[in-house]
């Protein structure tokens, strides 16, 4: 009780000192005006009448102070297109930095409490709420070339889908003023509701990146807002009869044809076969705020190959979804724990189990998706036929989901997901909760259920964490207990029989000196014993990241410990690894060259002693963009393991050429 009073009076420190939000005027065009021409340039009458919003303030890295550069927000719309409108003023136009073309390359990640994290361009991102709920968004974001990101925000930004896609348009064009962006966004492309208030959640974050200066038009407080949190947005006012939309249906049929032919030893043709299939996806709004999506006989061959790795350690590696069905509102279907730097320990539900097993691709014979909001409801539906093959019958998943709005940004939910076939089920659910008392704190876990149809896989699982993040220091506690027989077929599990506790802190000074921006120190670790009391694995240890206003950042970490192997395993299929408590540490580090050049050097590591030897592994990247057009990465890892039951090298390269013409 005394530890959650300190979580709740330190977050209590920055809940009087919100700013009130802004509000921007939609302007209404009228019937018979000229035409926007999306050019980049705003200099048709429009841009004249509609309004002008200023006003923005800084993030990094004078949190509060006014811009030191200009920016200008106009918003327009007219019966098919909303535009925004943007002029970034910059005293020193010739230093402007866009050297991306490539689409969804503006951001190198986003990440809850720490903001946006631009790449090296300067860059201007938008962010719509349709439904004024402070908990969903959609971004829309260029830079000086034009160049294309969006991406959806799911409950006040914890969860970010950057694979989504939207029809809509942009383009940029540079100034003796600095430069400008037009967005023509189609309503269609929105969910909205038809009958609302007229008031969308909004807001606009820019980078300066020659003054490494982030500003924002609302949220712009490193305690509490950042441009991921929906909550903090302002308001865009002013809408009158906007469409209802039509039809509004997307149908992506897809033929495939081939032909294969085997032939033995001595040439002899054993079997010929011709192959012909064909299928479909369909996308349609049922309502303005829930989308319905069916897929038959569903074509995964477009899909990007995952990227190579090498597991050195006892568990299953964690690969994300890239299938183009599963994304869009993938974040609805979020239900579990989740680690920064290895695999979720618990995900009730994890859709790479449909349709990929360990021999390879499962054709799915079709499926369908109901996903969105419904009043103060967040709704998700799914059901998919997968054929037998590999010697697994055909298979049912279904999950349902449910989300309810509770104060402000927090929510109460449910869900229940199920894997049926003729010769197994398994059936799991539960309860799930994410409370703000006060801005910066967060009040976060679920209970979860899971049964199988011999009983074999009975079991539960729990997590409750509290966490605060302030620019100055951030804390972070929790506790995860999975049984031993909690089996979620459709989901995703490191491991059973746990009791886990979990500890991340951090101050973050800011010393005006060599041109630092701040130091980020940590202290982070972990305990877990088995739901019997044991002493399976403790890890502590303390950390410290520099980062300067060029972007250029280095964090260094270590620590020891202590792990128990239960039963013997074999390391990556080549060293065997006997039962024993092995002493454990580390030594780690993560750096990078300022991203504003257009040389940048990355490098990463971690040295560690574990079953009693050492496993290392490090890498190395350089990422070269002569020009706009064209980028050039290569990346070195290496993989060294030296342990009792043997050794062994595992090294991957990798080099990327990317060519973007528009």
């Amino acid at each position: 009780m005394a530890l959650l009073a300190a979580f709740l009076a330190l977050g209590s420190l920055q809940a009087q000192q919100e700013a009130p939000r802004p509000s921007v005027g939609a302007y209404r065009i009228a019937p018979k005006s000229a035409p926007v021409q999306v050019d980049g340039r705003l200099d048709e009458a429009v841009w004249r009448e509609a309004p002008v919003t200023r006003g923005f303030r800084q993030r990094e890295p004078a949190m509060g102070e006014p811009a030191t550069e200009d920016t200008e927000i106009r918003v327009a719309y007219d019966d098919k297109m909303l535009y925004v409108g943007v002029v970034a003023h910059d005293s020193r136009p010739e230093g402007i930095i866009g050297r991306i073309l490539q689409r969804d390359r503006l951001f190198s990640g986003m990440m809850s409490g720490s903001g946006v994290n631009f790449a090296g361009d300067d860059a201007i991102a938008i962010l719509l709420d349709p439904f004024d709920d402070h908990r969903n968004g959609v971004v829309f974001a260029t830079n000086p070339n034009g160049a294309e990101y969006e991406a959806l925000f799911t409950d006040d930004g914890k969860q970010i889908n950057t694979d989504w896609r939207g029809i809509w348009w942009v383009a940029s064009a540079r100034g003796p003023e600095g430069w400008s962006a037009e967005f023509a966004i189609p309503f269609r492309t929105l969910r909205y509701p038809r009958n609302g208030s007229g008031t969308w959640g909004f807001n606009v974050a820019r980078m300066a990146r020659q003054k490494g200066e982030e500003t924002l038009l609302s949220g712009w407080s490193r305690n509490n807002g950042g441009f991921h949190r929906v909550s903090q947005a302002g308001h865009l006012t002013g809408f009158t009869e906007l469409p209802a939309g039509g039809l509004d249906l997307d149908v992506k049929p897809y033929l495939l044809t081939g032909y294969t032919r085997e032939i033995d030893d001595i040439g002899v043709i054993t079997k010929e076969k011709a192959r012909l299939e064909a299928g479909v996806d369909v996308k349609y709004p049922v309502t303005p705020g829930l989308l319905l999506d069916v897929t038959v006989n569903t074509d995964f061959a477009q899909v990007e190959a995952d990227d190579q790795q090498v597991n050195l350690t006892r568990f299953n590696l964690f690969f994300p979804e890239k299938r183009e069905f599963f994304l869009e509102n993938a974040g609805i279907f979020e239900f579990g724990a989740r680690r920064s730097f290895e695999a979720p320990p618990f995900l009730l539900f994890f859709s790479r189990r449909i349709g990929v097993a360990d021999s390879g691709a499962v054709p799915l014979l079709g499926g369908a998706r109901l996903t969105g909001r419904a009043g103060k409801q967040t709704l998700g539906l799914l059901d998919v036929v997968i054929e037998d093959k590999f010697g697994e019958p055909r298979t049912n998943f279904s999950v349902l989901r449910a989300k309810r709005d509770v104060a402000g940004s927090g929510y109460v939910g449910a869900m229940v997901v199920d894997r049926r076939s003729s010769a197994s089920s398994n059936t799991a659910g539960g309860v799930d909760w994410s409370l703000w008392p006060t801005s910066s704190l967060n009040l976060q876990g679920f209970a979860a259920g899971t049964t199988t149809g011999d009983g074999a896989g009975n079991g539960w699982a729990f997590q409750g964490s509290a966490s605060i993040e302030r620019d100055r220091f951030a804390i972070e506690l929790g506790h995860l207990a999975v049984s031993p027989n909690a089996t979620a077929e459709a989901g995703f599990i490191t491991r059973t029989d746990i009791l886990r506790t979990d500890l991340n802190s951090r101050l973050s000074p800011r010393p005006p000196i060599l041109g630092l921006r701040k130091v980020d120190i940590f202290l982070f670790g972990h305990h877990i014993m088995n739901t019997a009391g044991r002493l399976e694995e403790w890890s502590l240890g303390p950390g410290i990241g520099p980062k300067w206003l060029s972007g250029a950042g280095i964090s260094v970490f270590g620590g020891r410990g202590e792990t128990r192997i239960d039963e013997a395993f074999t390391l990556s299929d080549r060293v065997d690894v006997p039962v024993g408590f092995y002493p454990t540490w580390e030594l780690g580090w993560f750096a990078n060259s300022s991203t504003r050049r257009p040389v940048v050097l990355r490098s990463s590591g971690q040295l560690t002693g574990n079953f009693g030897g050492r496993v290392d592994s490090y890498s190395g990247e350089l990422s070269v963009a002569p020009s706009r057009n064209l980028s050039v990465t290569g990346r070195l890892s290496r993989n060294r393991v030296r342990l009792p039951g043997g050794r062994f090298d595992a090294d991957i390269g990798t080099v990327r050429v990317t060519v973007a013409t528009s």
